[in-house]
């Protein structure tokens, strides 16, 4: 008996275990786990995408399709400098075979190629200085495979913008946006060439604005971007949310060459100063107040009174200028321009020199620990003073007619000595501009450098150089000792 109920229960075990298999199955294809009988096969998910990223999504797209067109492929050839021949070729061993045929080499042409932005209808282009100075031929290609031979408008060094123009009528363009109203954060997209690959389109954000002492120009004030910008995108456009220009590519901060997350551009309200003037008179006719101004730093700004180190203080004014004529004193601190607040000596600078000749401006200062409001007429620059270097309105080197002709200098402030990690207590001049192919471009000297001594004399400050400076002869030669990051080295000066 006992053996009859364990053959009974091995039954009922075997049974029990099929229907489970069954329900198993069963159950598996109804919720698609597995393929059986007449189960559908498994279909993959979508995200789901919320309408507003969508939407998002499809703007990009439009402001891409809207703004492309307008912005053209530049090519350009550009003479080199003659090339020397190699000291090899004078070796008497390399005569034998080659005799004279390798002493000269001729000036080559090398291609370049950036890019544009249409402005206008009959074909007004703006894009880089540096992209089109010293071609020979320009050439424009649009996004529907038409080519144009270009002229050459006028061209800006000061702020790296150049006008160029091609003959055509209703050609694509794209419209100039306020830069004055960008905030740090929003997007921003970048339009052009890089690496000859045409209507090359990315997107980041505003990293920064108001980016001066960048070194890339005299006038800066550049808009900071982590779209990416590499080489061929100069002359591009970095455009808003709207499909507005709001600024001109312009250069890349990089240790390799390529992108690096820090671009910079030329906001659109100074493109669009410097492009007006050139195309109405062939050249930029810049606002003057006349003054001299430097940084202030925190110790200055507690000394004057101010709460924050903001403000350009006047530590010099011209004779019969706008500035003398209005009343402005030496050591006035400038807070604000037709009530909009400067920032800096770089910014006050930006602004005066976009102003129209001839326009009525307050200018707020401070003046003894008291707010001053004083009206004062923009004058135009100077042509003598336009060949200044940023932040001066002196002439130093120029004056004395010898080797130091081209060469602007500054004093030292804490903010330059942090800038350049000089020690605090570094003493001397800093060359604040270098003309060049002057005497002092040619002994080597940069932008940057420090002069600590003059034919072997100490040098603390602008009055100690001017002195040492107007002593020298036209023809004579001239020992300096200077601080380049920290590092000292001396360089001669020799006659042109």
């Amino acid at each position: 008996m006992y053996k009859h109920n364990r053959t009974q229960w091995l039954l009922y075990s075997i049974l029990l275990i099929f229907i489970g298999l069954v329900i198993g199955f069963v159950f598996s294809a109804q919720y698609g786990l597995i393929p059986f009988g007449q189960a559908k096969e498994s279909q993959p998910v979508p995200p789901k995408v919320t309408e507003q990223l969508a939407q998002t999504g499809q703007a990009f797209v439009e402001i891409a399709k809207a703004v492309t067109p307008a912005v053209v492929n530049i090519s350009t050839v550009i003479k080199s400098p003659s090339q020397q021949a190699s000291p090899f070729f004078d070796d008497p061993f390399f005569r034998r075979f080659f005799g004279n045929e390798f002493q000269e080499f001729e000036p080559k042409k090398r291609p370049g190629l950036a890019s544009g932005a249409i402005v206008s209808s009959d074909g007004y282009i703006v894009t880089n200085n540096h992209v089109v100075e010293n071609a020979e031929q320009i050439k424009v290609l649009l996004s529907d495979k038409r080519e144009f031979k270009a002229k050459m408008i006028g061209a800006d060094p000061k702020t790296d913008i150049a006008v160029i123009k091609i003959d055509g009528d209703n050609l694509p363009t794209i419209a100039l946006g306020d830069s004055d109203k960008l905030q740090v954060g929003e997007f921003a997209i970048a339009v052009g060439n890089p690496f000859g690959l045409n209507q090359t389109v990315t997107m980041g954000i505003i990293s920064a604005v108001g980016r001066a002492n960048v070194g890339i120009a005299e006038y800066e004030d550049f808009i900071q971007t982590d779209a990416a910008i590499n080489p061929g995108n100069s002359g591009g456009a970095l455009v808003n949310i709207k499909g507005e220009v709001i600024g001109i590519n312009a250069a890349i901060f990089s240790q390799s060459g390529g992108y690096q997350g820090i671009g910079f551009a030329v906001p659109s309200n100074m493109v669009k100063a410097v492009m007006d003037s050139l195309i109405k008179s062939g050249k930029v006719i810049r606002g003057w107040l006349g003054v001299s101004v430097q940084q202030l730093n925190a110790e200055l700004a507690s000394q004057f009174g101010l709460k924050e180190a903001r403000g350009a203080l006047v530590n010099d004014i011209v004779k019969g200028s706008p500035a003398e004529k209005g009343g402005i004193q030496r050591g006035d601190i400038i807070i604000s321009v037709n009530g909009k607040s400067i920032e800096d000596s770089a910014h006050l600078r930006n602004i005066i020199a976009q102003m129209p000749i001839g326009t009525k401006v307050k200018i707020k200062v401070i003046r003894d620990k008291t707010e001053k409001e004083i009206d004062i007429t923009i004058g135009e620059l100077p042509k003598d003073i336009a060949k200044m270097g940023r932040g001066i309105e002196k002439d130093d080197g120029d004056a004395y007619k010898n080797v130091f002709t081209g060469i602007k200098v500054e004093n030292i402030t804490a903010d330059i000595a942090k800038q350049l990690d000089l020690p605090s207590n570094t003493k001397g001049v800093i060359v604040a501009y270098i003309e060049p192919g002057s005497p002092p471009a040619v002994a080597g000297m940069r932008r940057g450098d420090v002069i600590q001594e003059i034919n072997k004399k100490r040098i603390n400050n602008t009055a100690d150089y001017r002195n040492i400076v107007s002593k020298i002869k036209k023809d004579d030669t001239v020992l300096l000792l200077i601080n380049r990051r920290s590092n000292t080295l001396y360089l001669t000066i020799k006659p042109e």
